[in-house]
């Protein structure tokens, strides 16, 4: 798919609001501070995006720095041909003394949400059925479906006896849409040869059975969550020591209204260690999730569970596998990694704020190790879409990033990321918030 993105990072709209300055030689922050960033970007098929991020922090009268007392984020954006992301977070252990509360109220409607099919390498991605200037093209939005999402999450955590052990008990309330993307509305101000078809997978394994007639149209999942967290972190912006262990049962169950039933299981484990004081750390994450007993729904297959405010979508993306194509291993069981070299290289006071520039080095990798079961018929199958004979199974990539960080908190983030096997994808360019992790 012919895709160009042109994003806007403009550094002087990193500002603060309501913030008393302390002008004592640590440079503390006190009160209310915020960082916003304005997007935008143009692609081909969805139109122009515009809208902002913005991030607030609240430091109180300065003792906590750099952890804040209550975080709240808002993000508003559009594009013009109907996808939109519309969000409100708020993270904080000081609402109620002691007791961590992470909550997020999002609605995201993707008029061409990524699927490549189920268990990594065992479907085909053929990046010539995409792309227009090829002879065996099928469509632009052959590897897309339309996905409306709607959720709210809320994870409570609380101390035992020891501050670094915690409790956790969470819900996720899930809506999903599902349906083909709208052909007809991308088409709208198109010359003939351009409009797309109504070719795409996802009506291929509507057709084929893959994906059931129940399922198809998306449905609600009821999630419930419990699990314990070890963390001994020095800063959760980007940590230069400790450790960030979560391990945690959630599922769903048709007596609140689910339209089938599950249990997954979900174990990260995050470390962090300083190389040169201040500057310079490297960092490593390993995650593990698998289905224990059930039927996952296809829609929900997507998610990756975290204590975090916004969840992670299937492996590949800006969130998991850098530079492989979104949401490209989708299985019932996998296992995934990132190794990063991360390093503080200039640190300056602009605006009357702390400022640091950041770069970082990366290699992310994932792979699957609990199939979907798929109950299909292989001999009716065309060829070409399924290799059920592969030998690959690890999935990779690597690359490089900017940060450029306000307050140790307020983090743009600019990933470029290559995909190492060109079943997975060529490349991507990632522009947002925060360290990976």
């Amino acid at each position: 798919m012919k895709r160009i993105s042109l994003f806007l990072l403009l550094i002087f709209a990193l500002a603060t609001v309501y913030a008393q300055d302390n002008q004592a030689g640590d440079n503390k922050k006190t009160g209310w501070n915020f960082g916003a960033l304005p997007t935008i970007t143009y692609n081909s098929d969805l139109g122009f995006q515009y809208g902002a991020l913005v991030n607030l922090f609240n430091y109180g009268d300065g003792s906590t720095y750099p952890k804040y007392l209550h975080n709240v984020y808002i993000e508003a954006s559009r594009f013009t041909k109907g996808s939109a992301i519309y969000r409100l977070s708020y993270d904080s252990e000081y609402l109620i003394p002691g007791i961590r509360i992470t909550s997020d109220l999002a609605y995201l409607p993707d008029m061409a949400y990524d699927f490549f099919g189920f268990n990594g390498y065992e479907s085909v991605y053929n990046p010539g059925w995409e792309d227009d200037q090829t002879d065996n093209y099928k469509s632009r939005m052959f590897y897309r479906y339309e996905n409306k999402n709607f959720r709210f999450k809320t994870d409570i955590q609380f101390p035992f006896n020891d501050d670094r052990f915690r409790g956790l008990l969470g819900f996720n309330l899930q809506s999903y849409i599902i349906d083909e993307v709208d052909v007809d509305k991308m088409n709208e101000g198109k010359e003939e040869d351009e409009k797309l078809s109504y070719e795409s997978l996802y009506n291929d394994y509507k057709k084929w059975g893959v994906i059931s007639e129940e399922e198809a149209d998306g449905g609600f999942v009821p999630l419930l969550k419990a699990g314990l967290v070890f963390d001994t972190r020095d800063n959760e912006a980007n940590p230069m020591s400790g450790i960030w262990t979560e391990a945690f049962l959630f599922g769903a169950t048709e007596m609140l209204s689910a339209e089938s039933g599950f249990a997954k299981f979900n174990i990260t484990h995050r470390q962090y260690f300083t190389l040169v004081e201040r500057d310079l750390s490297f960092a490593y994450r390993l995650g593990y999730q698998t289905t224990l007993a059930g039927d996952v729904p296809f829609y929900y297959q997507t998610q990756i569970e975290t204590s975090k405010k916004k969840d992670m979508l299937g492996l590949g993306g800006s969130k998991t596998l850098r530079g492989i194509n979104r949401n490209r291993i989708v299985a019932d069981g996998f296992v995934y990694g990132n190794v990063e070299l991360r390093w503080k290289a200039v640190h300056f006071r602009f605006i009357n704020q702390n400022f640091y520039l950041g770069l970082n080095g990366f290699y992310d990798f994932g792979q699957v190790t609990k199939k979907i079961d798929i109950d299909y018929n292989i001999e009716l199958l065309p060829e070409g879409y399924f290799n059920f004979e592969h030998k690959r199974n690890f999935h990779s990539s690597t690359g490089a990033g900017l940060r450029i960080v306000m307050n140790e908190n307020f983090v743009v983030a600019v990933d470029y990321g290559m995909a190492l096997d060109q079943q997975d994808g060529s490349s991507g360019l990632y522009i947002g918030l925060d360290y990976l992790f």
